[in-house]
């Protein structure tokens, strides 16, 4: 068999195993390892690998000459010692890769559900059903994350569109506005029009009626001129006839 390719080490912080070739040209590899008389406790094992193996799938790689690796997770137990590397690791990842420290941050939320990955997988390890559990707990947290998140983007959508409902009818309503403006200002110009006519046809009756006023005054001066001029005849009529008597 051909030495093992250049498979780039996981960028996680779950420990994996060594990479396993499984097929080579379309064939797969038989596991020698494997037989009917295993002993007891390596059907345990293979048990809490197939439990580590649902839990957190294998990697596959597709190297040159159609050779197909695989990597799992590690079935190593874990120490004390591995539980402070991991520690060590996940503050190192989140200084390197700059993840805030509080707040919302994908990174940090990448990096501490890859560090609960690793501790569901050293659990696992030592008890099945505890790490089990936990997968439950795992599940049960993303689906409530991915509740909150789709919630969220459901608000956001609804706030963009009433922010854009809104905007819309304030446009609609500064249009409506200024047609209310520019009503008004036709409507303001009719008034004055309307106003100076009126002041014309006020202006035109004071002239007329002061015309009609200045004619009917020169009647009453002529009437009373004649009347007093017929008065002087009549009164020299009178005292010519008495004197002839």
């Amino acid at each position: 068999m051909s030495d093992k390719p250049n498979i780039p080490a996981p960028n996680s912080l779950v420990k994996y195993a060594s990479a396993t070739l499984v097929s080579t040209s379309g064939k797969p590899i038989k596991d020698k390892k494997k037989g009917r008389d295993a002993a007891p406790q390596s059907i345990t094992n293979a048990q809490t690998e197939d439990i580590l193996n649902s839990i957190l799938p294998p990697r596959e790689y597709t190297m040159e000459k159609q050779q197909l690796w695989i990597q799992c997770v590690s079935s190593t137990p874990a120490k004390r010692e591995d539980v402070i590397l991991l520690q060590e690791n996940l503050d190192k990842k989140l200084q390197q890769r700059q993840a805030r420290e509080t707040g919302i941050c994908p990174i940090r939320e990448e990096l501490y559900a890859q560090c609960f990955d690793e501790l569901i997988r050293q659990i696992t390890i030592n008890c099945a059903e505890r790490g089990l559990l936990l997968v439950r707990v795992r599940d049960e947290i993303r689906q409530t994350i991915q509740a909150y998140q789709t919630l969220y983007e459901s608000s956001i959508a609804f706030g963009m569109r009433k922010a854009l409902q809104a905007e819309q009818r304030k446009t609609d309503y500064n249009n409506k506005i200024k047609q209310l403006e520019t009503e008004c200002q036709d409507l303001s110009k009719q008034v004055e029009k309307i106003e100076s006519t009126i002041e014309d046809m006020q202006r035109q009756d004071q002239e007329q009626q002061e015309h009609e006023e200045a004619k009917h005054r020169d009647q009453v001066n002529f009437l009373k001129n004649a009347n007093k001029v017929y008065k002087e005849e009549l009164e020299k009529f009178l005292t010519g006839a008495n004197v002839k008597k």
